[in-house]
Parts: C-alpha cells; sequence; structure tokens
C-alpha cells in the first residue's frame, strides 16, 4: 500500500482503510503447482521457467484472508469429500458423444447428463427444449438450425501422394474434420480443385472449387461460385497433426440460421496444409470431397436439476451454469463436469446430515452456451426473477504443473457491481492456499484468457449477479482436436467442484448474520477499489506535463472516485444495508477526491500553472440528448444483418465496448453518462460514433429511445 502524508482530519478514514489490510491479511507465495501427476501427451516435462511462472501466487488483490471465517469449515469439508474421480468419468461421457457437435448427440449427451444428474439424487430433473429452427430468436439471438453430420471424408486425388498423406479429414475418425453447420456435397462426393485464396476473391472464377485458407467471407465465397472452404488450423501450428474446431459458419455471426448459405466446409491439420502448400507450388491438386450432412427445424436441449431448499416451492435460488455440445474435453465437458460433481457432493453431504439443507433451492443447469442459456431464461422468467446469485464455469481444467493454468476469477461486469463479487474472491483467498494453488481475480473480461461467455447475466434486464472462472488450457489448444480428456487435470477438476460447491451452498443458506458478513466483504473491496484507484491517479498526476492535462484529470479522476463509491455502494447494499459502514465509505472516498484535488495543485505548482481547472469531457448536444431504453436481454450479435450493412459498426455477442454501453442503458441515463460510464470502465473509447452507433441500433429495433 502506498503510504503518504495526510492531514489530521483524514486520520479517521486512513485508520479505516489499514483496518481493511489487517482483515485482508498477506496471500503470500507460496502457491506451488499441487503434484498432478504426470499427464498423458507427448510434450516434455516443463523448464523451471514454466514452473516459476506457473508457481507464481499471483492475485488482483494483494492481502488475503488470515484466521478462520464462515466459509473455512465449509471448504474443508467440501475438499475432503468432492470425488475429482467420479467427475473424471462424467467429464469422459459427456465428451464422447459431444465430440461430433451434431445436433442428435446433443439430445444423446442431454439424457446423458440427465441420468447423471439423476444418479447424483437431484431433484426436478428436466431436459426443455429450445428452438433449432434458424428463425425463432431469445434476446437477439437468433437460435440456429439444427445440424446432423453423419459422415465427411476429403482425400487427395492428383497427383499421387503417399498414403498417409492421401487422407486430409475424416469426420468419422476426427470429427473435427469437418465444421460444424458445413453443408453436403451430392450424395456420393464428387471430384473437384483446391485452389489458394485469390487476391480480388469477389471477382474471382472459383466455380466447385474448395478454397484452402483462414477465414474468408462465406458471401465472396458464394459469389464466386466456390463449392466451400478448406480452413487451414491456426490455433497452435506446432501441433502438427490437430485440427481447429470451426463452429462459426453463419454468414451474419457465429451460428447458422434459415436460408444461410450452405457451403461445404473442412478443418485440416498443419502438416497436411503445408503439405498442399508445397503441391500447390508444383501444380493443381485435385481432391474428393463426400459430405453427408442435413438441416432441419429441430430443438436445442438443456438440461436441469436441483437441490431443493426448505423454503419449498417459489424458494429463491442459486443458479450454476456450465455449457455443453462443443467437441473439447476442457471447453466444455469439463466445466458441466466439475459444476455436476459439485452438486452431487453437496446433495450427499445433506443427506448424511453433514450439512443442514439450505433454504434456497440449489440449481444446475447444463445448456448451449449462449443460445441455451436465453432459452432457459425465456422459458422461466418467473424462476429468473427468484435466482438471487450464479456462477458460470466455461474454462480448462488444466494440468496445474503448466504455466497459465491457475483460474483467474472474473467479476461481474461494473454496470452490474455486486457482492458476490466480495465473496468470490474471498473464497478464492482461502481455498487455493489449502491445495497450494496461486489463483488470481480481475475485473469482468480483463483477465489474458477471458473473451466472453455466460457470465455477464447481472446485467440489468436478467439481474442475476454472476462470477466465472478462467484459465488457460498450458498448451494453446482452444477449439482444437487436441482438447481431449487427457488434457484434464483431476486436480483442477476438484479446485472448480470446491469452489463452485461453496459458492452456490453458502449463499442458498445465508441468512442475515452471513449477508452481513458478505456485505462487509463487500465494503471492504469498496475501500480497496477506490484506495487503488486513486493511487493510479496520483501516479498520472505526477506524469502531467501541462495545464490541459491536469484539468482532464480533475474532472475524470474525481469523477472515478464518485464512479467506485456508486458501484461499490450499489454492491453493499444488494447484501445489507450497512449505513455506517457506507457512511465511513463515502467519507473515505470524499477524502480520496480531496487528495487528488491537492495532487493536482501540487502539481500546477511546479509546473508554474496557476489554478487549474476541471476539463469535463464533451461527448455532444445530442448525446445528452438521447436516453436509451433496451428493448431485451442480452448483447447483441446483430446475425440478422449481413456485415455489409452494418455501416461500419461492430457486432457485439460478446462483451465488447459497445456491450459494456448497452449495459450502462437504463432508460434514466442520457447517453453521455453512458458514454462516461463505459469509458470509466473500460478506459478511452476514442473517435468512436456512440450517436451514430445507437441510432443504427435505434434504426434497426434493438434499442428505443425515451428522449432525443
Amino acid at each position: 500500500m502506498r503510504l503518504m502524508k495526510i492531514q489530521p482530519e483524514k486520520r479517521l478514514a486512513l485508520f479505516l482503510l489499514i483496518s481493511v489490510g489487517l482483515i485482508w491479511g498477506q496471500t503470500g507465495a507460496s502457491g506451488r503447482a499441487a503434484d498432478s501427476s504426470t499427464p498423458p501427451t507427448a510434450f516434455p516435462a516443463p523448464t523451471p521457467a514454466a514452473l516459476a511462472t506457473a508457481a507464481r501466487a499471483i492475485s488482483g488483490h494483494d492481502p488475503g484472508p488470515s484466521g478462520s471465517s464462515p466459509v473455512t469449515d465449509l471448504l474443508k469439508l467440501l475438499l475432503a469429500n468432492v470425488n475429482s474421480t467420479e467427475a473424471m468419468t462424467n467429464m469422459e461421457a459427456m465428451w464422447a458423444t459431444d465430440r461430433y457437435f451434431d445436433f442428435a448427440r446433443f439430445q444423446e449427451t442431454a439424457k446423458h447428463v440427465a441420468e447423471m444428474m439423476r444418479q447424483a439424487g437431484l431433484d426436478d430433473v428436466q431436459i426443455g427444449q429450445g428452438p433449432a429452427d434458424g428463425v425463432t430468436q431469445n434476446g437477439f439471438w437468433t437460435q440456429p438450425i439444427a445440424w446432423d453430420a453423419h459422415s465427411a471424408t476429403l482425400e487427395i486425388v492428383s497427383p499421387q501422394v503417399p498414403e498417409d498423406m492421401r487422407v486430409l479429414a475424416d469426420y468419422q475418425k476426427v470429427p473435427t474434420s469437418l465444421c460444424q453447420w458445413s453443408g453436403p456435397t451430392p450424395p456420393g462426393g464428387l471430384e473437384t480443385e483446391i485452389v489458394l485464396r485469390p487476391n480480388d476473391i469477389r471477382n474471382a472464377d472459383l466455380k466447385g472449387k474448395l478454397v484452402l485458407g483462414g477465414r474468408i467471407s462465406k458471401i465472396d465465397l458464394k459469389q464466386a461460385g466456390a463449392l466451400g472452404l478448406v480452413r487451414e488450423s491456426r490455433v497452435n501450428p506446432i501441433l502438427l497433426d490437430e485440427r481447429d474446431w470451426e463452429n462459426d459458419f453463419g454468414d451474419n455471426g457465429w451460428a447458422f440460421n434459415k436460408n444461410d448459405t450452405p457451403l461445404v466446409c473442412f478443418s485440416i491439420t498443419p502438416r497436411s496444409q503445408q503439405y498442399l502448400h508445397e503441391l500447390l507450388k508444383k501444380g493443381p491438386v485435385k481432391v474428393r470431397a463426400n459430405v453427408d450432412t442435413r438441416y432441419y427445424e429441430g430443438k436445442y436441449p438443456y438440461v436441469s436439476g436441483v437441490i431443493l431448499g426448505t423454503d419449498g416451492a417459489g424458494a429463491e435460488e442459486v443458479l450454476s451454469l456450465g455449457h455443453l455440445y462443443e467437441e473439447g474435453a476442457n471447453d466444455n465437458s469439463s466445466g458441466v463436469a466439475s459444476i455436476l460433481e459439485a452438486t452431487a457432493t453437496l446433495n450427499r453431504l445433506i443427506k448424511e446430515g453433514k450439512l443442514p439443507r439450505p433454504k434456497r433451492t440449489i440449481r444446475l443447469l447444463a445448456m448451449g452456451e449462449r443460445y441455451g442459456t436465453f432459452a432457459y431464461l425465456d422459458a422461466h422468467k418467473d424462476r429468473t426473477r427468484r435466482t438471487i446469485a450464479a456462477m458460470c464455469i466455461d474454462t480448462p481444467a488444466g494440468w496445474q504443473y503448466l504455466a497459465g493454468t491457475q483460474f483467474n476469477w472474473s467479476m461481474n461486469p461494473q454496470s452490474a457491481s455486486s457482492f458476490v463479487d466480495a465473496f468470490t474472491v474471498r473464497l478464492a483467498a482461502e481455498y487455493f492456499p489449502m491445495v497450494r494453488r496461486p489463483y488470481l481475480w480481475s475485473e469482468y473480461n480483463r483477465g489474458e484468457y477471458n473473451g466472453g461467455t455466460d457470465d455477464d447475466l447481472g446485467e440489468a434486464m436478467i439481474g442475476i449477479p454472476t462470477t466465472s472462472p478462467h484459465s488457460g488450457h498450458g498448451i494453446p489448444a482452444h477449439h482444437t482436436s487436441f482438447d481431449t480428456p487427457a488434457q484434464v487435470d483431476p486436480k483442477s477438476l476438484r479446485d472448480l467442484a470446491v469452489m463452485n460447491a461453496a459458492y452456490a451452498y453458502f449463499l442458498a443458506s445465508a441468512g442475515p448474520e452471513q449477508m452481513h458478513w458478505m456485505a462487509e466483504l463487500a465494503v471492504e473491496r469498496g475501500y480497496d477499489q477506490i484506495n487503488s484507484a486513486t493511487a493510479n491517479s496520483l501516479d498520472l498526476v505526477t506524469a502531467a506535463k501541462d495545464a490541459a492535462s491536469l484539468g482532464h484529470l480533475l474532472y475524470w479522476e474525481t469523477a472515478r472516485v464518485d464512479y467506485n463509491l456508486a458501484r461499490e455502494t450499489k454492491a453493499v447494499k444488494q447484501a445489507a444495508d450497512l449505513q455506517q459502514e457506507l457512511a465511513a465509505l463515502a467519507s473515505f472516498a470524499a477524502a480520496q477526491k480531496v487528495r487528488i484535488e491537492g495532487a493536482v495543485e501540487e502539481r500546477a505548482t511546479e509546473l508554474h500553472l496557476g489554478t487549474i481547472q476541471p476539463m469535463a469531457p464533451n461527448f455532444g448536444p445530442e448525446a445528452e440528448k438521447i436516453v436509451v431504453r433496451r428493448k431485451r436481454m442480452g448483447a447483441l450479435p446483430l446475425d440478422e444483418i449481413p456485415p455489409s450493412q452494418r455501416e461500419g459498426f461492430p457486432d457485439s455477442g460478446f462483451w465488447a465496448p459497445t456491450t459494456a454501453a448497452l449495459y450502462w442503458c437504463d432508460g434514466k441515463r442520457n447517453l453521455a453518462e453512458v458514454i462516461q460510464n463505459t469509458e470509466m470502465e473500460l478506459g478511452p473509447q476514442n473517435n468512436f460514433d456512440w450517436v451514430g452507433y445507437f441510432k443504427f441500433l435505434q434504426r434497426h429495433g434493438y434499442v428505443s429511445f425515451v428522449q432525443q
């Protein structure tokens, strides 16, 4: 912590801040990687440097708790009882069908998972059926059309090549050989030519040919008359005999909608693509492509089961969710398996009398990412309103001896700050030292491995505060055929299960005393957020060189204190209205504004600049008049609008500055306030046309303007 001179009237605030530090204690640096058994991979043992990186106990908040707390005994009990062997078995069973990633297999997986829930003793196990027709929307997400794959092969016909290089793709042997939503060939297949991507693809004659390359616009390929695409694998070129999983084959976005272009699409290995490039230097390459797939109006299943709370029917709920229906064991069979094991362990301990039954219901949801989540939320609106918190697990459970596999716990978007943010960090700070493993935390989607998933449910139109872990595979293998059960560490599964079980159970059981404790954690986090932001503000002031910079900082950095105070106060009040503590936090925030103002004055004196006036941003008169009202929940993938008709504006299906801004729109703030909050959350968004963007959304029916 930075130590600075402080005036006598501010000593109380400093005392409070120091008290926070003493409560948190020190995390230390003893979190070395757990001694997992060596994973079955052909890769060499980790280097000392890699082990050192993996073992550094890095956290977003240096101080950690000392002594016991209301969650200490719960964490110890769960650690002693979680069955990682069972979790591995369930993970492998899910992966066995999901690795083929078609809708017939999705139904099989759903039945398997429902049976696993029943075997775990869960109540009210149900398979819901969302639409898969390529038309229906939940939120503004158009549900994909169902797609089944029976077989697909791609073989070199000429020139003559060695037998081990002849077959470029075979779906039955390696499912990722085929892109999800690939169109079919005529029955029996056809012979055609593979060509490199031409520079001017829109005006090229590619009739009936397969184009070798990376990401290429399907619309351009269709216009050029191409049969389809042979995608090169680029996630990790070192994995010479693995291939990328291509699951984003819609015309306008991720999934395939009704009337999208049914092009053929294969995925090949780096070894094969290198070989093809060498062959193409010498002359034409002919191949035989045979793809048996079909599109149809079907169903997209989701599965749920519960531990019933003592409050009975209509009880509040705590939700744990993870997505099924992807090809990888780590992404994301391991996520669902960890949640299932967490819930099974809790149910077992409750039935054995080692834990009292919670007052709230604990629900497990396994579904398709985004599409399944929104279908579930739309189908169960009353249940959604009764859900007080959630944890989403969409992360690898990689081998702990590999660098980059520590878990980074992501908070809610700042427009949805919640007491569960501080609670999650506290759980991690207590648990991971027990297993001698490092951990991290970050603001929403700030970590290295973050990218967005179903962890933004705290946004106002859904209202379920949600935290989530993120991690790396160790060996970069996201969405590749290398993501098999051999890459899943049982101890990582254990850690996910313990954290999820502790989070769900404590929140489901919490009475006034426990809510008061979690509110106090949120107060402590408020001090930390305000203090760390102020320290950064003072550094910026010290580095300022002119009056304009100081005027800008005087406005923004004092406004930042108010911004952090408002969102952290909101987080505390979700749990309990700690009036005295919040008054002290507000006094502390006011003192930080005085520090910033004093630092600006001192720096201006050093630079002989005279009195500095705050320079408020000018977002334009239109932004001050427009008040945006959202129409539906969730982010905006814009999958109804071809990219060429989006006027240069981005889709925002996952996290982006435009998503953050959308979530700040509450029908009360004007657009200037929304832009300022977005820049407080994510930093300057230079030259982005916010007024133009929201007018674009209004024209296309995504939002309305309360006033303009």
